[in-house]
């Protein structure tokens, strides 16, 4: 907060406490630590809660479903019963916890006389709005499993919902570190888009999501007109779950749902990733062709079982990828005029006293060299490899200024035969296999000297790596 720049990992940890106390402030309202006492029973088919603190109680159960095979097993919280594909959470090998996030914090109630569990023991006047009170009932799930000696569940969480509820397991997985695996979708605003982002997409305003339910904190009311008066935005709590497991999924034909300002919010926070080592640990896919809302795609299934491996079974390595459909593409340039830090292993500020820590990210795969060309000085371009699939790839290009400003570049892409792009965004595509070109798009030609922007691409055939030159 007093403007120094952070230089390592573990000055991350100070950041993320701070960026906290502001999402909790003016986003989410206060959501208050472990209360005096949470007892409750974990059996193969129930969760029993029981709250008390300050002379107050309150209880609350979820229901549970085992996948097959002998447990302890990880789980998945389903918010709402709207969330990812449960059978294949289960066929993966994870259990499913349905909650009900109604009985912790009841939709329909006026900010003034909030009802439910939370509000039963911190009372019906909390300026705490229904998604951290949301996430206050899971974290509370997991006190339960944590006391319940492992017998029938792992404490490898995962969090998952759509809609209202992937603005709540959105708002879970940023506010509560012990969960593994978050997993929103389709949240809209209030959930995952950028604030700033909202008023020039045309999605749900932000005055109408926070008058449709106070799913917000109270003091969010005072930015609904302008957003760009908040001292934080989406792409930082984006940044809260890091390094930890992310798989937003999107809808692009929705508009209502701010699409394109979510993958801005995800390419913000996935900064945060990469400068922390964890690029790989997260994941933003809209590239879907089914535009029902909350729908479970076919495109989903292999990547979900694939996280669902990697972060509660610790069997699987699978990447994160970023697949942005061309049609709700959002350019991180636009909104940004900070560059991402060089962030050393070692400790140069300790993390506050009391405040959980994040240890820096271990056997993160690495990433290979980039393939590079242009004339010194003017400018150059990098490629990498995001994600491969049979018979198609995704690849990002970076494209930076040299010792001179940029009023606009382009970039030559030549593949070995039988490679095509399918798809590109945040650039202006011509040419054709297997020698294409790349111009930027009319919002990020300027760079200044040594500035930086990429641009994305869906590849067909095998993934081959371009060779580049850069005017």
């Amino acid at each position: 907060m007093d403007g120094t720049r952070i230089s390592s990992k573990a000055d991350w940890r100070c950041q993320r406490a701070q960026v906290r106390e502001l999402v909790e402030r003016y986003v989410y309202g206060d959501k208050p630590a472990k209360p005096s006492s949470v007892t409750g029973t974990v059996s193969g088919s129930s969760i029993t809660v029981n709250v008390s603190h300050n002379g107050r109680s309150s209880s609350f159960s979820a229901s549970v479903q085992l996948p097959g095979g002998s447990g302890p097993f990880p789980a998945v919280v389903v918010l709402g019963g709207f969330g990812a594909d449960t059978a294949a959470i289960r066929s993966a090998g994870a259990a499913v916890i349905n909650y009900d996030p109604y009985v912790v914090g009841r939709e329909g109630t006026p900010r003034s006389n909030k009802q439910g569990a939370f509000y039963s023991i911190y009372g019906n006047t909390s300026s705490t709005g229904l998604l951290a009170a949301w996430s206050w009932g899971v974290s509370r799930i997991i006190d339960v499993i944590e006391s319940s000696g492992g017998n029938v569940l792992r404490t490898d969480i995962g969090v998952t919902g759509c809609s209202r509820f992937g603005k709540g397991a959105f708002a879970v997985g940023a506010l509560d570190q012990r969960i593994a695996l978050t997993m929103p979708i389709e949240s809209g605003s209030a959930g995952v888009p950028i604030f700033r982002g909202i008023p020039g997409e045309g999605a749900q305003s932000l005055s109408s999501a926070y008058g449709e339910q106070p799913w917000l904190g109270d003091a969010f009311g005072s930015f609904t007109g302008n957003p760009n008066n908040l001292p934080v935005d989406t792409h930082e709590i984006v940044a809260m779950v890091a390094p930890r497991g992310l798989f937003i999924m999107d809808n692009p034909h929705i508009a209502n749902l701010g699409p394109r300002s979510a993958s801005v919010a995800a390419l913000g926070g996935a900064e945060v990733y990469k400068a922390l080592g964890a690029g790989d640990n997260i994941t933003y896919w809209s590239d879907v062709s089914d535009g029902s809302h909350c729908a479970n795609r076919a495109e989903w299934r292999t990547p979900l079982q694939q996280h669902i491996q990697k972060y509660l079974l610790k069997t699987g390595n699978a990447p994160g990828t970023i697949r942005i459909a061309s049609k709700a593409a959002g350019n991180l340039s636009q909104w940004r005029d900070w560059q991402t830090p060089t962030l050393t292993d070692g400790p140069t500020t300790p993390p506050p006293t009391g405040q959980p820590t994040t240890p820096p990210p271990t056997g993160q795969p690495t990433t290979p060299p980039p393939t590079t060309g242009g004339p010194t000085g003017a400018c150059s371009a990098s490629y990498r490899q995001v994600n491969s699939w049979q018979g198609g790839f995704q690849g990002e290009v970076t494209v930076r200024a040299g010792t001179s400003a940029l009023t606009g570049w382009s970039v030559g892409m030549s593949f070995p035969g039988g490679t095509t792009i399918s798809q590109l965004w945040n650039g202006t595509l011509s040419g054709s296999a297997p020698n294409y070109t790349v111009r930027n798009a009319s919002y990020n030609g300027s760079l200044a000297a040594n500035g930086s922007t990429t641009f994305g691409f869906l590849g067909g055939g095998t993934a081959a790596t371009p060779t580049l030159t850069c005017d």
